[in-house]
Order: structure tokens, then sequence, then C-alpha cells
């Protein structure tokens, strides 16, 4: 239900005309406060956020990165991104979070007591911004977030600017570390599920997304300098315990959405065929961890079916076929909602380090990345792993595929983090999907939602314009 008024809530404050001025008091219960505790904002948007990520992650984000298959209700898998089923809507997500982020933040910069907020709301304000333009381009942004005190019809910003310009994701993570360094009051940042409280970890988490944000836009823009003073610091997520998670749990309200929903929309999801080359051909045990044998196999075994499949004329038999591993759904204790992680870290720097960004040793970062990421997954590594076909220098590869595919493997359910990475660098290589309705290419931005043409149509019809439609198949800013 929260979710819903929160839906509907945004859509008053972006459509000119569709509310009455009457709104706010009309739908003003008298016994409750008018504000919201920052503790209590803090944890809604931290949790939120990352349970609804984790789920877009698993029904939506593996699809289009080809960590699995949908068998049924799977026009999105067959990449008609504009009708969403069982996910594939993140547009609200993010943009009720950074909704209620802007309250956090505005009350920090308002109120002396809450002060120690100021630096996380930043943090977090950056970290959503660059989920949001990564899959869409260009979005509301500067004006979008302000409630009644700002547009209710806003702009679209271009992505070079949400990522460059003063207010932007870069110019966020550097204010968020300044506001947390020059913080010298007492009063404790509550509701922090994670870091527990611990600045510290906030400042590291910042400059670990500085690393994956430079690393993002390095194509269009010098961020050597940049990255080099990061790293030669050193002052960001370096070991499993520092990730930016938090854990979901075995029971209600904080387990993993997939184990709350019916066993037929889990059982939807099946390995994919890509997913299971890519595994097998590496030797890499995760596969056991993420996915179960089939069940009519002999000698547990794993099967992966192809993505996209017409499901009106393909029969599928899911016996046939591995379903997702028991920690999605049987066994959620030790499973993250995961922001940022050591592993990914250490992987960006070795991609950095391979291109020349920063001198470093590209092949240590990236072993110490592939280590981290099995850590990180609960799986022993096997001792020759990392001189077998996953070494860095494996023939038939070269290192940016392996640092990019062990990069992919990890972030199974992070959200979109996968298709983001593989429009970036065209690794792992994708399969053809079974029956596209895409004219059998692989989309490289999400639709605009059909809400935004309907509600904010002037600035959604430029920018549809700018994406030749509003089309899949244009790229954005970093990737052009």
């Amino acid at each position: 239900m929260k979710n819903t008024l929160y839906i509907f809530s945004l859509i008053c404050l972006l459509v000119a005309n569709g509310c009455t001025k009457d709104f706010e008091e009309i739908n003003t219960n008298p016994n409750a406060p008018n504000s919201v505790q920052p503790s209590l904002l803090l944890r809604q948007v931290i949790y939120d956020f990352g349970e609804q990520m984790s789920y877009e992650g698993f029904v939506a984000g593996d699809l289009l990165s080809q960590h699995r298959t949908a068998i049924d209700f799977n026009l999105f898998d067959r990449h008609a991104l504009k009708s969403p089923q069982l996910g594939g809507n993140p547009w609200p997500v993010f943009y009720v979070n950074l909704r209620d982020n802007e309250i956090l933040l505005n009350q920090a910069r308002t109120v002396q007591t809450y002060s120690v907020y100021e630096g996380p709301a930043l943090i977090m304000k950056a970290y959503m911004a660059s989920g949001l333009t990564d899959l869409f381009g260009d979005v509301p942004y500067s004006e979008a977030f302000n409630g009644v005190n700002g547009t209710v019809t806003p702009k679209y910003d271009k992505q070079e600017d949400i990522y460059l310009a003063d207010g932007g994701i870069l110019d966020n993570l550097n204010k968020g570390i300044a506001a947390i360094n020059n913080y010298n009051d007492v009063i404790p940042l509550e509701g922090d599920i994670l870091f527990n409280g611990n600045l510290d970890g906030w400042v590291r988490f910042a400059n670990a997304l500085k690393i994956k944000a430079l690393l993002r836009i390095s194509a269009k823009v010098d961020v050597s300098a940049q990255l080099q003073t990061i790293y030669n610091e050193g002052n960001f997520i370096q070991s499993n315990s520092e990730n930016a998670i938090f854990n979901f749990t075995n029971t209600d309200p904080n387990r993993f959405r997939l184990a709350k929903l019916r066993v037929g929309d889990f059982n939807n999801f099946v390995l994919s065929k890509t997913m299971e080359d890519i595994m097998l051909n590496l030797n890499d045990d995760r596969i056991g961890k993420l996915f179960r044998p089939f069940q009519n196999s002999t000698n547990n075994e794993f099967n992966g079916l192809i993505n996209g499949i017409d499901a009106s004329n393909t029969s599928i038999n899911l016996a046939d076929y591995s379903l997702a591993g028991t920690v999605f759904r049987d066994d959620t204790s030790t499973l993250d909602a995961n922001f940022l992680t050591a592993w990914e870290t250490y992987l960006n720097l070795a991609e950095a380090a391979q291109k020349g960004l920063i001198t470093a040793n590209a092949k240590d970062l990236y072993e110490t990345g592939v280590t981290l990421a099995f850590e990180y997954w609960n799986t022993p590594m096997p001792s020759d792993y990392l001189t077998g076909p996953a070494a860095f220098d494996a023939s038939g590869t070269t290192p940016i595929q392996q640092i990019i595919t062990q990069k992919w493997i990890a972030n199974i359910i992070n959200g979109y983090e996968g298709w983001v990475e593989y429009r970036r660098t065209g690794f792992p290589i994708l399969k053809p999907i079974a029956a596209s309705l895409n004219d059998g290419l692989i989309p490289v931005r999400m639709p605009y939602p059909a809400e935004e043409q309907a509600l904010n149509a002037d600035n959604y019809n430029e920018a549809a314009s700018n994406t030749n439609g509003n089309s899949i198949n244009f790229p954005v800013w970093w990737d052009e």
C-alpha cells in the first residue's frame, strides 16, 4: 500500500492540473505527524530501493543480461521493453526513492540536529541518479525532486550534465564526502542499514562509486587523473566486510521477494543458455550456488534455455531446465541487496589499469576481484581457477573480456548492472534471442514509460525526439 501511495503522490506532483489544489488539505491525517524522522527516511530509502531493485534484477535485469530466461510472461525477455510483465518498470522505483531522499537531504540542510544525514543523502542521490540515467539516458533530474516547491512538469536533463554538472553525480559524491569530513557533532547516524552508522563506510562507498562513475564515462571524458588519485589514496571499498549491502532474512518482512511469491512465479525463471555456457566453460563452481541441477538430470547437471522463446509456440518441460538456486527462495539469509562491493570495485580498477587509465597491476587487481566475488557468493574458489580458462591472460580471450565477464557473473540480481556493462563494453558476448520482438537487436536503453507521455507531454516529446522516438536501440550519451 505504501508504494501505491508514494507513486500516486509523485504523479500528483508531476501532473500540471491532474490533482486538486486542496489535495494536501483533504488527504492530511490530523492525528499523524507532519514530518518523518530522518532515521526512518534513510532506512526506508535504502531498504525500499535495495529490495525493489533486487527483485527487478531477478525478473528483468537478469533477462536483459542473459543470466536467466523466462519461460512464460516473457514479452520482456523477447525485448518488448515497453511491455513490462512480472517486472521491467524501474522508473517509479527510482523516482519515489529519489523524492524521499530529497526530503531527507532538505531536512539535513535545514535542521542542525539532522546535519549528520547530509553526506549519506548526497551519496544516495548520486547512486540512484547514476542507475537511473544509465538505464534511460536523459531524464528529469534538476527539476524533478522538489515537490510543491518545484515544477510539476520537469525538464529532461542531458546525461552528460547529470554526471558532470554542479549538483550532478560526481559533484554530489564530492559534496557528500566533504559533508561527512566536516561533520563534527556527536549526534549519530541512525537508520543506516548499509554501514550501521559508520560514516567512514559512507566515504569508502562514495569513493568506490566515483571509480565506477568515472570508468563508465571514460570513453567521453579524460578521467585518468581523478581515478589515479582515488586509487593512490586507497580509501574505497576493499573487503567484503566493507561492502555497501544489506542482508535479506528468512522471515517476513525482510525476506527476498521471490521467497514470498507463489512458486509458479519463481519457477518462471530458469538458467539462461548464455549463463550455462559461460560458467561451464570456466569450470565455475558458482553455478551450483546460483542455480540447481535440472530435475531430470542423471548426474547433477545444469541445463539452460535460450532467451526469448515464443511461449505460445514452444513446449517447455520445466524438469529439463535448471531453476534458480536455493539462496533465492529456500534460504535467503545469505542473500544481499547489493549496492556496491569490493569485488566490483577491484574489477573496475582492473579495467582502468588494463586500459591505461591508472598506473597499477591489472592482473593483480583482477585476481583480487575474482577471489572476493567467490567469497561474496559463499563459494570456495578452485585452486586452479585463475590459471585455467578464467586466467587473466587465458588463450582465446582478452583481459578486458575476462574482467567484464567476471563482473557480469557476480552481478546476477544486481539490478540491471550486467546489461549496462554489456552495453558499455560488448562483453560477455550474448546469444541471439530465440523470438526477438526487436528485430534481433539487443536493446541499449530502457524506454521512457507511457505515463510520461501523458503527464509531462512537452518535455517527453522533446526527449523522445532526441532518442529516435523513444527507441530502445538509441544509445545513451556515454555509449555513443
